[in-house]
Order: structure tokens, then C-alpha cells, then sequence
């Protein structure tokens, strides 16, 4: 049995720390909602910044008040709240799923035939389908502010509120559930969050900004952003070219060119994290990338591009996720076994009172949203067996994401088009499925898209702060519940907010209706193809998870597989930053040893910062002044 959690007087959960992150979370998520750059990087930078400005002010107030300054533990929950409120405005979820709601009647057709197809398969107390409603949504020069609008919108927005909060209870009690697991026992390295921990530590020091390779970091990276900042005010002013080498045009012979759009992009900040990473991480990040490209000269080479979606990327990569999750379940079957018997026995000492309340709580918060998440499924017409089936394999997917970023902590995580709305019409075949089903499939489109912004990571974050700094969990179980809340509300007021003044042109609703427009229209059947390389993407990690465990010296590690397969987005964007990374820190090791990797950490501690205080600044210049200045991410 774990140690349990000791109880740390100066470092708990108070009261002002979570009132400050809901107060907090307001302008946060109404920045949030309005532009996808925070929520796209597993650090949000919005939040680091403001984490920044309260350790400045907080060194301040130690000099001349220090009994009211902050404690570490109330700044990383304010920290952990935030990053929480701030990912539910995300881009990979309300802002993905509020336009959802209106999209299919706003911009039906006769000659898209979407009224005869499926509109009629919409529920009408999770859509807003009054056109004179959603003509100030999409035209703007208007306000949400009125009786009318107000009326429409607030049945449609309490109940996805309600699914969107039973998800989120769901992962808070598999987090509970795992913490220990991950943190205490397998001791996996969160590498997400060593900047957040460095820079609060004791409320805050001088002696952390001053730091002559701190300051160097955010010298180079913030000169960058501010010279390419300036040109776009300066066009005479050099643009610095981190980002746009594009080597993949330059083989224009088969086979070589099927190795596609491959950039060459340094992102400080990316450097940064990345050196944070496992040396055999970021080395795998980086190699399985290459591999993947070589799948694709193979297949052109021997002739099975002909194939309509060889080499079957993503269902290799959903596959590969789904085995991350069960090998990781299997790993911590004999800790879930005692874990969830705790309820039932009984224990007299605080200790395990307490443990027995955190076992229970898990249990609760587990049963109450696997209960609201199916009876608002069945409530909306989706088939028993369905739900099942389609929020098992989501929570799995989910599960996996979350063993990535404590393990790996890449500096992006993307799993774009793996979901269950996106396999299991592969698996089943949509006449199979039904087109109610499948309904339901395009409107949870919202937190199925890409998952770059999913707050579980962010929870087990949380609670991983709480175990280093010795912190009662209760209190920041509570604090996460909250912050979750105030963030929907926050997310779906400014989505409405914003667009009823500025107009809108349909964003990502797009995307979900057209894939339900090919399912409901050309009715494709299962995949077998694609299953079959679902399944190999499933072998290939459990083939790679045995041979790491088998022999010392194998050095890729399976999680990487499924992580470097994003080739149209995250990982050609990031492959070489994390080379260059790996490459320096490989250096560091071999020549200087563990201490010289130690010395060198302010360094790239300082690229974060550099890259996000000035980069961030541009950004949300860039989002007030309503124009692109510079985007240092992308």
C-alpha cells in the first residue's frame, strides 16, 4: 500500500485560491472561446501569464505583507483551475460544439437536402432551430441580450452544460481512481508542469527570475517574437524564419513525394518543453514521425497507395491508443482491485478514513456521470448497445491521452479524427448504426474532434501537484468540480456574446454535418480494411510495449507510435523542435552529465517563457485589436 498523503499546513487548498480561479476563469475563457492558439499547446500560455503576473505581484507583497502573500499550494490551484476552465473554451471543445447547435438549420438547403436527411433526427431541446433566432448569431450587429434569444438558447445550452458536466465527473473519479497508480508507484515523470512548479515555488523567489540562464532563454525566444511581431507593423523589418521551410516539396519524383508536407519549424517554446521529455520520449516522438513518413514511400513504392486511405493513419493510431489505455489498465489492475474495495471495509485510522472517503468520492462521482451520460444519450435516441460501446471506446482514448501527457508530456497532443463518431462507423457500417445514431455522432463532434484541449491531463496535473506538495486533495476535488462548471457557463456565454455583435460564419459545425451528410447520403458500409489496420496499430504497441519491457537497450517507446502519427498537423509542426530538443539534451548528457542537464534548465525554462510572455502578448493584442499581428504558435 501507498503512503498516504500528508497534510502540509502552509500548502492546502483555501478558500481564496478558489475564489480567485473563478474569478479568474471569466476573462480567461472569454479570451479563450474567441481564438484557438492557447488551447492548442499542452502549457496554456494564457494561463502561465497570468501565473506570472501573481508571482510578481506575490514576491512583492512577501517583502512588505508577507501573512497574506500565497502559498505555493493556492497558486497551482489557481493554476490548475484556470488551466481547466480555460481548456473547456477550447478549441477542441466548445468551440467545436456551440456551433453545432444551430449550424444544420441555419445553413440547410434545397439542394443539400439536409431538411429531408437528418434535420428532423435533431432533438429539439439540444438545438436552437428558429432562423430568426440565428440570423443575429450569424449576421451580428446584434445582441444576446434579449428575452427572445435569451429563451431560445437556454434549454439547448443547460443540457449539453449537463452532458459536458457528467464527462467531466467521470474523468475527475478516473483520476482519482489512477493518481496513485501513475504518481506514487510507476513514479511517471509530468513533464507538463515542471515550469508551473519551479516558478511558484515558495509563493515565488527572486532568485528564480534572476537566473542569468533564465534570462538568456527569454532573451532569444522573446527577441524572436518581437522582431517578427514588429514586422507585421514594419514590413522593412526582417521576418526571422522559424517556421516556414517546407521541405517536402523538393521530391517531386515517385516515390518520394508521397513523403507530403513536411515543415521545418523551430517554436522556442516547444524547444523548451520538449527538454523536459524523457530522452527515449523525445527520441521516439521524433523517429516514429520518419516511420510513418516511410509507411508512406513503402505503400507508393509497392503499390498500395491505391488503397483510398492507405496506410489507414488514423485507424493505426486509434488502435494504438486504445491498447495504450488496456496496457495501462492492466498495469494497475491490482491497485484498482484494492483501491475500490476500500469502500466496503472497514478502517478505523485518519489515514485510511481518508483514503476510504477518496475511494468513495471516485466511486460517486464514476456512477453519477456514467448515469446523466446515458440517460441523456438514451433521452436523445441513441441505441443502448450504442452508448456502451461509443463512450467505452471515448473514455479509453481519453485515458490514453492522459497516460501520454504524464509519461511523454509532448508539447502538443492531437488525436484528430480517431474517436468513436469517427471508427466505429468503420467497425459497424452506417446502416448497421442507424441514422439516429449517427445523429448523435456529428453533435458530439464537439469533444471528439481532436482532443488537444481534453481537461483530463489537466486533472491528473492537478493531482499530481497535490501529491508533491503534500496537499489534501478534497478540497481541490472541489475546486476542479467548479472550475469545470463556471467554465461551460463562461465558454457558452462569450461564444454567444462575441458572435451576436461579430457575426459568425459556421466554424467548425462544417466539419460534423458534412460527415454526417456522406453517412446519412452514400450510407458507406464497414470497413473491414480499415479495422483490420485498427487492430494492427493495436498489436504494433502491445509488440512494442514487450519488447521495451523485454530488453533494456530498445529504445522506442509505444506511446510515441500513435502520438507521431498526426502528419497533416501536430507532429509536422513539431517533429523538429523535439529534434532539436532530443539533439541538445543528448549533448548535455553525454558530455556534461546529470549535473550539467541540471544547470542548464533555467535555460529552456526561459525559452517557455520568453516564447509565451511576448508571443502571448501579440496573440491577444492581435484578438482585442480584432487583426493578425503574429501567432508565435503556427
Amino acid at each position: 500500500m501507498t503512503k498516504p498523503m500528508k497534510q502540509h499546513g502552509t500548502n492546502q487548498v483555501t478558500w481564496r485560491s478558489i475564489i480567485l480561479g473563478l474569478v479568474l476563469s471569466l476573462p480567461h475563457g472569454y479570451f479563450s472561446i474567441q481564438t484557438p492558439t492557447p488551447t492548442t499547446v499542452s502549457l496554456i500560455y494564457t494561463v502561465m501569464l497570468t501565473i506570472f503576473l501573481l508571482v510578481l505581484v506575490n514576491i512583492f507583497i512577501k517583502q512588505w505583507l508577507p501573512e497574506i502573500a500565497f502559498r505555493q499550494g493556492e497558486l497551482l490551484t489557481v493554476y490548475t483551475m484556470l488551466s481547466l476552465s480555460v481548456a473547456i473554451s477550447g478549441h477542441d471543445m466548445l468551440q467545436v460544439l456551440a456551433p453545432v447547435i444551430g449550424h444544420a438549420f441555419w445553413f440547410a438547403t434545397p439542394e443539400n437536402e439536409w431538411g429531408s436527411q437528418f434535420l428532423h433526427h435533431l432533438p429539439s431541446w439540444l438545438v436552437v432551430g428558429d432562423l430568426q433566432i440565428l440570423k443575429g448569431l450569424y449576421e451580428g450587429e446584434s445582441t444576446l441580450y434579449l428575452g427572445s434569444q435569451l429563451e431560445a438558447w437556454l434549454t439547448p445550452v443547460f443540457w449539453w452544460s449537463v452532458l459536458l458536466f457528467a464527462l467531466m465527473l467521470v474523468m475527475i473519479g478516473l483520476n482519482i481512481l489512477i493518481s496513485q497508480q501513475w504518481i506514487r508507484n510507476e513514479r511517471l515523470s509530468y513533464p507538463i508542469i515542471q515550469l508551473p512548479l519551479a516558478m511558484t515555488e515558495n509563493g515565488g523567489q527572486l532568485t528564480f527570475f534572476c537566473s542569468k540562464l533564465l534570462l538568456l532563454g527569454i532573451i532569444l525566444s522573446g527577441g524572436v517574437d518581437l522582431i517578427n511581431g514588429f514586422h507585421a507593423f514594419f514590413p522593412v523589418i526582417p521576418l526571422l524564419p522559424v517556421r516556414n521551410i517546407e521541405i517536402g516539396q523538393l521530391f517531386t519524383e515517385d516515390p518520394w513525394k508521397a513523403v507530403g508536407w513536411t515543415p521545418i519549424c523551430f517554436f522556442p517554446f516547444a524547444i523548451g518543453l520538449a527538454f523536459f521529455m524523457p530522452l527515449d520520449l523525445s527520441f521516439s516522438c521524433w523517429a516514429f514521425y520518419w516511420i510513418w513518413k516511410m509507411e508512406l514511400i513503402v505503400g507508393q513504392m509497392i503499390g498500395w497507395r491505391s488503397l483510398p486511405e492507405f496506410p489507414y493513419i488514423k485507424p493505426q493510431a486509434s488502435g494504438g491508443y486504445l491498447a495504450i489505455a488496456l496496457i495501462a489498465i492492466w498495469k494497475s489492475r491490482h491497485h484498482l482491485r484494492n483501491y475500490l474495495a476500500r469502500p466496503s471495509r472497514r478502517l478505523t485510522t485518519g489515514t485510511a478514513s481518508e483514503s476510504r472517503l477518496q475511494s468513495a468520492i471516485a466511486i460517486a462521482l464514476i456512477v453519477t456521470g456514467l448515469t446523466t451520460i446515458s440517460l441523456f444519450c438514451f433521452k436523445a435516441g441513441m441505441s443502448i448497445w450504442v452508448i456502451v460501446v461509443f463512450f467505452a471506446f471515448y473514455f479509453l482514448l481519453v485515458l490514453a491521452l492522459t497516460r501520454l501527457r504524464a509519461e511523454l508530456g509532448p508539447p502538443v497532443n492531437e488525436l484528430y479524427n480517431m474517436g468513436p463518431d469517427q471508427m466505429l462507423p468503420k467497425i459497424f457500417g452506417t446502416r448497421f448504426l442507424g441514422t439516429r445514431n449517427l445523429t448523435m455522432f456529428a453533435m458530439f463532434w464537439g469533444f471528439n474532434r481532436a482532443h488537444r484541449c481534453n481537461p483530463m491531463p489537466y486533472q491528473l496535473e492537478g493531482f499530481k501537484i497535490a501529491d508533491r506538495l503534500q496537499m489534501r486533495p478534497h478540497r481541490l476535488i472541489l475546486a476542479m468540480i467548479l472550475a469545470c462548471g463556471i467554465g461551460l457557463w463562461i465558454g457558452f456565454w462569450g461564444f454567444l456574446h462575441v458572435h451576436y455583435k461579430d457575426g459568425f460564419n459556421g466554424g467548425f459545425g462544417w466539419e460534423a454535418y458534412r460527415h454526417l451528410q456522406q453517412w446519412v447520403y452514400y450510407t458507406p458500409g464497414a470497413d473491414g480494411v480499415a479495422t483490420i489496420f485498427m487492430g494492427i496499430g493495436f498489436n504494433i504497441v502491445v509488440i512494442l510495449t514487450f519488447l521495451r519491457q523485454r530488453f533494456l537497450w530498445w529504445t522506442l517507446h509505444p506511446a510515441a507510435y500513435p502520438l507521431a502519427s498526426s502528419l497533416n498537423w501536430t507532429m509536422s509542426w513539431m517533429w523538429a523542435s523535439i529534434f532539436t530538443s532530443w539533439l541538445i539534451k543528448w549533448i548535455i548528457l553525454r558530455h556534461g552529465g546529470f549535473k550539467a542537464y541540471r544547470r542548464a534548465i533555467p535555460f529552456f525554462f526561459g525559452l517557455i517563457l520568453g516564447d509565451y510572455l511576448v508571443g502571448g502578448i501579440w496573440n491577444i493584442w492581435g484578438v482585442l485589436s480584432h487583426r493578425y499581428i503574429y501567432t508565435f504558435w503556427h
